[in-house]
């Protein structure tokens, strides 16, 4: 490979990456426009960008699934009903309603991917604010935040996650037992900014509820049939992939988008193009433009030639490499999605290891499936930890967060790169000060 392609492989990527921080272009057409001037100057070829693209079918597909599922279900209202419920459990306090986005953020975020779960929740909450007269993007950024922190409660909790846990071959209880506590930690800061971070909206009392409208379902015995299908989709979430013969999330959404398509199209509640035409398509092409910018750093040798720096400054310091590792990635993940950003470090941290001695190049084969050396383990955590956490500091940082994004473009309003950065950056530092220690404390000082 040419080393001119590599170094503008490197510049266009830079380029998005500034034009989304700047404002200069929306997000997608900025990611698009970069991955097609890989394409035009035949740093990658067609076929070789789909294959980038394809590697993280599973991401995409659950992505276009649960979206699919959700829309299906507009026209019963539900989403609307709950809003109302929640407001009314809330009895009216800000307080109170911060606390319950938390709390059931967080228990569907321990067993669900945490794209998945802001897909579910968020089209609740516009509705919910403008029932208390608030504005409904910081209540959007709050799931945000809790989505991305309690994705690390459970090895399935966030896509991140779990390539990391399946690339070190971590299983589900190994990981509840080393590495949860990391996640309630993460949560427990949010918890503690609450009142300074969302002082408005944690002032906010409605002392009179009656004012507020009282939406019917409509369509219940449609909403019945869903009920059944949401529940087989969360329920093999969970198990499908323990199953004799296994079921990806990705499979598992997909073949709920069509129950649900089916169901729709059979009880006339909507029809098919409406409900395709209402997809975020603008979330899913970003991503798979930006799996296609890491494809061309990847194939120009970028990210060979990073593993060989880590190589040169860390050496064999594991205890420097784990502190440095989880500030860089988290300040790295905080403008480069975690997904794609795991994707391509596990391969470069693997080859640094092999590079200093502490790994066998046995490591690198896809059928590897021994253990790992306990000493190396503390640079994985954190390069999870960090590309997690690191999501929370700004709008491009995360699958949930573009998610969110689109839903706030749906209902009227655009939460932009500078508004998430006053919240993301002080939530991101503090978390990864705190899961720091953690990591120093439990892995590289007690053990």
């Amino acid at each position: 490979m040419a080393d001119w392609q590599g170094i503008v492989a490197a510049l266009i990527f830079v380029a998005v990456i500034v034009s989304i921080v700047a404002e200069w272009v929306d997000l997608t057409v900025a990611a698009f426009l970069g991955a097609l001037l890989l394409i035009g100057l035949n740093i990658l070829t067609l076929p070789e960008a789909i294959n980038y693209i394809a590697r993280s079918h599973g991401t995409l597909g659950l992505f276009f699934g649960v979206m699919v599922l959700v829309r299906s279900f507009q026209p019963t209202q539900i989403f609307e009903y709950l809003g109302t419920q929640i407001v009314f459990f809330a009895k009216g306090k800000g307080k109170r309603l911060l606390l319950a986005i938390v709390g059931i953020t967080t228990v569907i975020c321990s067993v669900l991917p945490n794209a998945t779960t802001v897909m579910l929740l968020a089209p609740l909450l516009p509705p919910i604010a403008a029932e208390l007269g608030i504005d409904f993007v910081p209540l959007l950024i709050l799931m945000v935040f809790v989505a991305n922190s309690a994705g690390l409660l459970t090895l399935v909790g966030d896509p991140a996650t779990f390539i990391v846990g399946e690339g070190i071959n971590m299983t589900f209880t190994e990981y509840l037992m080393r590495l949860s506590l990391g996640g309630a930690i993460a949560v427990g800061v949010i918890i503690v900014m609450l009142p300074w971070l969302f002082r408005k909206t944690w002032q906010k009392e409605l002392a009179d509820l009656s004012h507020l409208p009282h939406p019917q379902i409509n369509h219940p015995r449609v909403l019945a049939i869903g009920g059944v299908i949401i529940a087989f989709v969360l329920t093999f979430f969970v198990i499908g992939d323990s199953l004799p013969v296994k079921l990806s999330p990705a499979a598992v959404a997909l073949f709920g988008a069509g129950l649900a398509l089916l169901l729709a199209h059979k009880s006339k509640i909507d029809t098919v193009p409406h409900i395709l035409r209402d997809v975020d398509w603008s979330t899913l092409i970003f991503f798979m433009s930006v799996f296609v910018l890491i494809g061309g750093l990847e194939k120009t040798g970028v990210i060979a030639n990073i593993s060989t720096l880590l190589a040169a400054v860390l050496g064999k310091n594991i205890f420097f490499g784990s502190l440095m590792l989880l500030v860089v990635v988290a300040a790295i993940s905080s403008v480069i999605p975690n997904i794609p950003l795991v994707v391509a470090m596990m391969p470069l941290l693997k080859k640094y290891l092999i590079q200093v001695g502490l790994l066998g190049s046995e490591v690198l084969s896809p059928d590897f499936t021994g253990p790992y050396p306990p000493e190396v383990l503390p640079l994985f955590y954190a390069m999870m930890f960090g590309a997690t956490l690191g999501g929370n500091g700004t709008l491009v940082g995360a699958s949930a967060n573009i998610v969110a994004a689109g839903v706030a473009e749906l209902n009227g309003r655009k939460i932009t790169f500078h508004r998430f950065l006053q919240y993301g950056l002080p939530v991101a530092s503090a978390q990864v000060l705190a899961l720091g220690i953690f990591i120093t404390l439990r892995f590289l000082i007690w053990t």
